[in-house]
């Protein structure tokens, strides 16, 4: 048995000296995996995810295979994750560009609305885009960002809470 699987199945148990010692001895491997599999600019953040679900299932290792081969399938599936993710995330763009694309919005409303969106960060504008402005189920839009159901329904309410304060502090200042 080598000694990376030696530490996974220490750090199994709970020694957090081993699990430390473990996530040293594979990191650079997992990055390396990352680094070609996935995007080139975001290799930390699937490093990460890897460690975030072996850690998660570690439990369930049994050692019969090398610690080492066992956490790089996981980087491998999360990197396919991601370029799924991605894809999804390309072609609801152009579908979204395509429809937007199709429909006049030059009027007074779309100015309005666009005005209003441009006070959400990032996240939570997309959560309302989808949800409230596309159509997309809660389950749907979380399939589409990559996140869980209940992330997007916490960005959607305090999209929500959040616009609903914008326009009273616009409406207090106009009057």
């Amino acid at each position: 048995m080598d000694s990376v699987t030696v530490l996974a199945l220490r750090a199994k148990t709970g020694d957090q000296n081993a699990l430390d010692e473990f996530i040293a001895a594979t990191v650079s491997d997992v990055l390396g995996v990352c680094r070609y599999l996935g995007k080139p600019s975001d290799p930390e953040d699937l490093a990460q995810e890897t460690y975030t679900r072996a850690l998660g299932s570690i439990h369930r290792y049994r050692g019969d295979g090398s610690a080492r081969a066992w956490l790089l399938s996981i980087a491998r599936r999360v990197c396919a994750d991601a370029t799924r993710r991605e894809i999804r995330n390309r072609r609801l763009d152009r579908r979204l560009m395509t429809d937007l694309a199709t429909t006049d919005h030059h009027d007074e409303t779309w100015f309005e609305i666009d005005e209003l969106l441009s006070v959400l960060d990032q996240e939570r504008r997309t959560a309302f885009v989808l949800t409230q402005l596309v159509g997309l189920s809660y389950k749907d839009a979380a399939q589409t960002v990559g996140c869980p159901i209940g992330t997007i329904r916490s960005r959607v309410a305090r999209a929500r809470q959040q616009l609903l304060n914008y326009e009273a502090l616009g409406l207090a200042d106009e009057a």
